[in-house]
C-alpha cells in the first residue's frame, strides 16, 4: 500500500480524521532516554490569518514550547491573536465543524543538525502538544499531521531527514478546528505548541511499547508482569531476538522467550517477562514506594538494541460494591481539580512548575488529582508516583458548547475512541493512576460506549468512570461509568442517595466546592457527609489554580514569559494585573470565571486551603466522655502510622500568654485511637477562669519528599473549658471615673478613638458566589448598600443613651437601636438590636461598622485565625491569639470581594503610635478590618482600581452570611444564612 505524499485536504475541518502518519502513541519514554536531540528554544515564526494564507518574505521568533498568544513578536500578518476566555460557549457561533472565517496559524521553522551516526537508524519526531491542528514537515516534505491538543504525536522522519546535514523543520499549527469542539473546557484558548519538541533515534530493532502491571497478592507479594511489544522498521523480525529484564531489589534478572504473531500491521514480537516479588511495598499516595525497572531488548547476537527504564509501584485498584478499594482499603479521595496553567506562559508549564503544584496539594492534605480536562504531561505523573498522589486521567474530551449533539454524531466517534485509547496506552504504567476518565461534560451518547469498550477490553486493571453518563439515575448501571461522580450535588442530596438503599456504586464527586473568590463554604459540612454516611468517598475542588494572567496595564497584553522578577498579590503597584475574561477584548467570554481556584495566580494558597488543610488532618483530637487531663488521639491515615510526625502542645486563652509543651504521639497504626495525657505543667498554667483552648501542632519529623522537617501538616484542637463569666462582665470590669457618653445631634457616637461612629450594617461586598447565583441582585433590588437612615429618637439616662433609628430599604424598615452606657475606666458598653422584618429573609449581614481613627493599623485578636475565616469555614483557623498588620488581613481575591473576616472572635484591639482601641464582644462574633470600605470593593473590577483608605473600616457582625459556593454549585446553606427577625448584640469600647 502506497502512503500519500501529502496530508488530507483541510484536515482541520474533517472530524473523521484523527491524524495522519501519526505513530500510535506508547508508554516508553524517549524524553531522556537513548539518542535525542531537543528542538526547545527560539523558532522562526509567522502568524498566519488562516492555514491557507501565504506567508510573507519576513519572520519573527517565538519560543518552543510556547503559547503565541503571551509571547511578544513581528505580528506581520496582523493578525492580533491573544488569549480568549469561555467556559461554555465556543468563541464563535456557527456549529461543528464549522470555523470562524479568521483561523490563527502558526507557521514555526528551525535547523537541525543530525548526526551522521543516525544514518540508517530509526528517527522519530515528537512533539509533545500542539493547539489544535499539528502538520510537520521536513526538507520541504510532509511527514505527519495529528489532533488533541493535550498528547504528543510522533512521525517516522527516517525517509525525509539527511543526516550528518542541515534539516528544515517546519510545524504548521492550526488554531481552530473540528477538534476545537472536543476540546471546548473551561479555561483560556491559546494557540501554539505547547510541550516539548524533540527527535529521537532507535535502532531498526525497537521496543514499540512496554506494558507493566504490578499487583499485590495476599502476604504481601508482589506480582509482576511486563509486556514487551516489539518491532523492526523492515516489518519481519530477525530471529533470535529476545527480551530481558531487572527490577530494583531483585537479583534474578527477568527473562522469557518471545512469542511472534501476525498482526494486521504485519509482523510483530510480544515478550512476556513476569516475576513474584516477596515482602515487596506497596505504593500508595501516603506511601509512594517505587521500584525501578529496566526493560532491553536484545539482538539475536545478545547485544541490547532497545531499551526502556521506569519506575513502577505495586497496588491494586477495585470497586467492590460501594467502596472504591486502594490495596484492599477504603480510601477517602481527598482530590483537587488542575489545569495546566501559569500566569505568564498561558499552557507552559515546566517540571518544576508541576513539582510546586503537587508538593502544594500535599501539604494541604491532598492525596488525588484530576487531570481537568485532558491527559497532563507526562512529567506529571512521575511526580505523582513519586510524591504521592492518586491521579483520576481525564481524555480530551469536552462538547460543552454542544453538549449531547457530538457524542451521537459517528463522524467523531474515532475521536472520541482514539483520544481515550492514546491516554490509556501512554499512561498504563503509573501506578499514581487509579481512575480512567472518558472526558468532561459531553452528553452522554454511543461515542462515548464506544471509547468505554475499547478500553474495557484494553485494561482490566483499574475502573473507570463518566460524570455524564450517571445522568438517567445515579443507581442506575452504566457500560461508561464504575463510580458515581456527580458535579456540584448538594450535601443532603448525596447523603440522601447513600441512604437510598439503591446505592450500588462508591460516589466521589468529580466537582464540588468550587473554588471561586471568597468561597468553599460548608466544606466541612461535605467532609462530615462523607466521613458518617455509607458509600460517600470524598471528591475533588473545583480547581486548583486562579487563572488569572499576568496583563501589562501600559498597553493591555498579557505580560508574557520574558517578565522579570516577583508577580505577586502587589502586581497593582509594579503597572501589571490579573487579567481575565474580557480584558483582552475577548467575546463572547466568561468574566472572573476562570479565577476559581484554591491558589492565586501566584500560587498563594487562598483561605479555603487551610481549610481543607484542617478536615484532611493525619491526626485528630478529642475530648474524651470522662476523665480529666486526657484527650484522645486518633491516627485518620489508612496506611501509615504515626511515627513520620511529632508534635507540640499549645495551650490558648483570650487573656493569657500562650504555653507551649513537647508532645509524644502514640505508636498508632492507620485508623487507631487512645487516649493520652496532657502535661501536667501545661493544665498547672491554665487561668483560673475563662475559656481554654488545647492545640496540637502535628509536624513532619523528618525531610519528606514534599515537605521538609518541621513542615506544620495540621493543628487539631480541643477547648478544655468554656466561657464561665460574660465577656463584657469582665471587659468593663476596671476602675476609674465615669465619662459620659458624647453623642451629637444626629444620634452619632463621638469617641476619640473612631473616625466615624457605629452605625447598622445590612450590607457586604458581593462575593463571587453572591454575584453568581446568589442573591447580590436581590440586595442590590433592596437597596441594602444604600440604606436610608432616619433618626427616630435619643434618651438620655444617667450615664445611658438610648440611639433609635430606621434604616429603609425597598423591602422594609429596619429598626435599630443602640443602647450606650459609659462605664469605670472610659468603657462605652454598646448594646444594639435590629429588627429586621420578613421582607428581608436573606440579608449578607447584620451588625456594626465603624471607622477607626487613622495611624490604627496594627491588629490584635483573640479568636479563628491567622487567616481569613467566615461561618461556614473557619475549620482550617484554629481559635488563639493573633496580630498582623491590617493590611495582611486582606484577601487579594483576582476580583476584589468581601473578604478579610474573621470568625468567632471574643476581643480585637487596633493600635499605633502607643495609642489604641480594643473591643471586647458579648459572644464569639464575625469581625473585618480592612483600609477598602465595601463601597470600595464592589466598584472595583480589578485591584488595580483600588486605592487603600487611610483608616480602618470595622465591621462588627451579629450575624454573616456563609461564603458557600452558588457560583457553581449549592448556595449556603440554610443554618449560615441571616434571615429577618430580632438580632441582639452589643460589645465594649476601650481607648488605649
Amino acid at each position: 500500500m502506497t502512503r500519500s505524499s501529502a496530508p488530507p485536504p483541510r484536515l482541520w475541518d474533517a472530524p473523521e480524521i484523527t491524524g495522519w502518519r501519526r505513530l500510535p502513541l506508547h508508554a516508553v519514554s524517549r524524553r531522556d532516554q537513548g539518542d535525542r536531540i531537543g528542538l526547545d528554544g527560539s523558532w522562526r515564526f509567522q502568524l498566519l490569518p488562516g492555514p491557507e494564507s501565504e506567508l510573507a518574505d519576513r519572520w519573527s521568533r517565538v519560543d518552543v514550547p510556547g503559547c503565541w498568544t503571551v509571547q511578544d513578536f513581528d505580528d506581520v500578518h496582523g493578525v492580533g491573536d491573544l488569549p480568549h476566555y469561555t467556559n461554555v460557549p465556543m468563541p464563535w457561533p456557527e456549529p461543528p465543524p464549522h470555523l470562524p472565517a479568521v483561523n490563527p496559524t502558526g507557521v514555526y521553522e528551525r535547523e537541525v543538525d543530525v548526526p551522521a551516526g543516525w544514518l540508517g537508524r530509526r528517527i522519530v519526531m515528537h512533539v509533545g502538544a500542539a493547539e489544535s491542528v499539528l502538520i510537520a514537515d521536513v526538507n520541504g516534505e510532509p511527514v505527519g499531521a495529528g489532533k488533541d491538543a493535550h498528547l504528543a504525536s510522533e512521525f517516522d522522519v527516517s525517509g525525509a531527514v539527511r543526516a550528518g546535514e542541515s534539516n528544515t523543520v517546519r510545524l504548521t499549527v492550526v488554531k481552530w478546528s473540528d477538534a476545537s469542539y472536543v476540546e471546548d473546557q473551561d479555561h483560556w484558548w491559546h494557540g501554539g505548541i505547547t510541550r516539548s519538541v524533540f527527535l529521537y533515534a532507535t535502532d531498526p530493532l525497537y521496543l514499540a511499547d512496554v506494558r507493566v502491571t504490578a499487583g499485590l497478592e495476599a502476604g504481601g507479594t508482589g506480582r509482576l508482569r511486563v509486556d514487551a511489544d516489539v518491532r523492526h522498521t523492515r516489518g519481519v523480525l530477525p530471529e533470535g531476538w529476545h527480551v530481558s529484564g531487572s527490577l530494583e531489589g531483585r537479583e534474578e534478572p527477568l527473562v522469557t522467550e518471545p512469542t511472534g504473531e501476525r498482526r494486521a500491521a504485519g509482523w510483530q514480537g510480544v515478550a512476556t517477562l513476569t516475576a513474584a516479588v516477596p515482602d515487596v511495598r506497596a505504593w500508595s499516595a501516603e506511601t509512594p514506594e517505587l521500584y525501578a525497572l529496566t526493560v532491553r531488548l536484545h539482538r539475536p547476537d545478545g547485544t541490547v538494541a532497545d531499551e526502556a527504564r521506569c519506575r513502577t509501584g505495586f497496588r491494586t485498584v477495585e470497586v467492590r460494591g460501594r467502596d472504591l478499594l486502594i490495596n484492599g482499603e477504603r480510601v477517602f479521595i481527598r482530590g483537587v481539580n488542575r489545569h495546566d496553567f501559569h500566569p505568564l506562559t498561558g499552557r507552559i508549564v515546566s517540571e518544576d512548575d508541576m513539582r510546586a503544584d503537587l508538593v502544594t496539594m500535599k501539604r494541604f492534605g491532598f492525596n488525588a488529582v484530576r487531570t481537568s480536562h485532558y491527559p497532563n504531561d507526562p512529567a506529571l505523573l512521575d511526580l505523582a508516583d513519586e510524591l504521592g498522589l492518586y491521579v483520576v486521567d481525564e481524555a480530551d474530551i469536552e462538547s460543552h458548547g454542544h453538549h449531547d449533539e457530538i457524542a451521537h454524531e459517528p463522524g467523531y466517534r474515532p475521536a472520541f475512541v482514539e483520544r481515550v485509547a492514546r491516554m490509556v496506552t501512554r499512561d498504563k504504567n503509573h501506578p499514581s493512576v487509579i481512575i480512567w476518565s472518558l472526558g468532561n461534560e459531553s452528553g452522554y451518547g454511543p461515542n462515548h460506549d464506544a471509547a468505554a469498550g475499547w478500553l474495557r477490553r484494553y485494561d482490566r486493571t483499574r475502573p473507570l468512570q463518566y460524570e455524564g453518563a450517571i445522568h438517567a439515575g445515579w443507581s442506575q448501571t452504566w457500560t461508561a461509568t464504575d463510580i458515581v461522580c456527580p458535579m456540584y450535588s448538594a450535601v443532603d442530596a448525596i447523603v440522601e442517595h447513600a441512604t437510598s438503599g439503591g446505592q450500588t456504586k462508591p460516589l466521589i464527586l468529580c466537582e464540588y466546592s468550587h473554588a471561586m473568590g471568597n468561597s468553599n463554604g460548608s466544606l466541612a459540612d461535605y467532609w462530615t457527609a462523607f466521613e458518617s454516611a455509607p458509600g460517600l468517598q470524598g471528591g475533588f475542588i473545583w480547581e486548583f489554580w486562579d487563572h488569572g494572567i499576568l496583563q501589562r496595564l501600559s498597553d493591555g497584553r498579557p505580560a508574557g514569559p520574558g517578565t522579570v522578577g516577583g508577580y505577586a498579590a502587589g502586581v497593582a503597584a509594579l503597572g501589571y494585573r490579573w487579567a481575565y475574561g474580557g480584558d483582552f477584548g475577548d467575546t463572547p467570554n466568561d468574566g472572573a470565571f476562570c479565577a476559581d481556584g484554591l491558589v492565586l495566580p501566584d500560587r498563594t494558597p487562598k483561605p479555603g486551603m487551610d481549610e481543607h488543610r484542617e478536615l484532611a488532618a493525619p491526626v485528630r483530637l478529642r475530648l474524651p466522655d470522662s476523665g480529666a487531663g486526657e484527650v484522645l488521639v486518633r491516627n485518620h491515615q489508612h496506611f501509615r502510622d504515626l511515627s513520620w510526625l511529632t508534635g507540640e502542645w499549645r495551650l490558648e486563652a483570650p487573656g493569657s500568654a500562650v504555653v507551649l509543651a513537647p508532645a509524644d504521639l502514640p505508636p498508632l497504626g492507620p485508623g487507631e485511637s487512645t487516649a493520652v495525657l496532657v502535661p501536667p505543667d501545661l493544665l498547672a498554667r491554665m487561668p483560673e477562669t475563662g475559656e481554654v483552648w488545647l492545640r496540637l501542632s502535628v509536624r513532619t519529623a523528618d525531610d519528606e519528599a514534599w515537605a521538609p522537617r518541621g513542615t506544620e501538616l495540621c493543628a487539631p484542637q480541643v477547648r478544655l473549658r468554656r466561657e464561665t463569666l460574660g465577656l463584657l462582665t469582665r471587659a468593663g470590669a476596671r476602675e476609674g471615673d465615669v465619662a459620659p457618653v458624647r453623642v451629637d445631634d444626629q444620634g452619632f457616637v463621638v469617641h476619640p478613638r473612631l473616625a466615624a461612629p457605629p452605625v447598622l450594617s445590612l450590607w457586604r461586598a458581593p462575593t463571587d458566589n453572591d454575584r453568581l447565583g446568589g442573591p447580590a441582585d436581590r440586595w442590590a433590588e433592596q437597596g441594602l448598600a444604600t440604606a436610608t437612615r432616619s433618626l427616630t429618637d435619643i434618651k438620655r439616662d444617667g450615664e445611658r443613651v438610648v440611639v433609635r433609628a430606621e434604616y429603609a430599604t425597598a423591602a422594609g424598615v429596619v429598626v435599630h437601636e443602640q443602647a450606650l452606657t459609659a462605664l469605670a475606666g472610659g468603657v462605652l458598653l454598646v448594646e444594639e438590636t435590629a429588627v429586621v422584618p420578613e421582607g428581608l429573609n436573606d440579608l449578607p449581614r447584620v451588625g456594626t461598622v465603624f471607622t477607626a481613627a487613622e495611624g490604627l493599623d496594627q491588629a490584635e485578636w483573640f479568636g479563628h485565625g491567622p487567616g481569613e475565616t467566615y461561618p461556614d469555614r473557619y475549620a482550617g483557623g484554629p481559635v488563639g491569639r493573633y496580630g498582623a498588620p491590617v493590611r495582611e488581613l486582606f484577601t487579594p481575591y483576582v476580583r476584589p470581594q468581601e473578604s478579610g473576616g474573621r470568625h468567632g472572635v471574643r476581643w480585637f484591639s487596633l493600635h499605633g503610635a502607643g495609642v489604641g482601641l480594643t473591643v471586647h464582644l458579648d459572644e464569639p462574633r464575625q469581625v473585618s478590618l480592612t483600609h477598602f470600605s465595601a463601597a470600595d470593593l464592589a466598584a472595583a473590577e480589578h485591584h488595580d482600581e483600588l486605592a487603600a483608605r487611610p483608616c480602618v473600616t470595622v465591621h462588627l457582625d451579629a450575624a454573616h452570611r456563609g461564603v458557600g459556593t452558588a457560583s457553581c454549585g449549592p448556595d449556603t446553606l440554610p443554618a449560615y444564612r441571616v434571615g429577618p427577625g430580632t438580632h441582639r448584640w452589643s460589645w465594649t469600647l476601650s481607648a488605649m
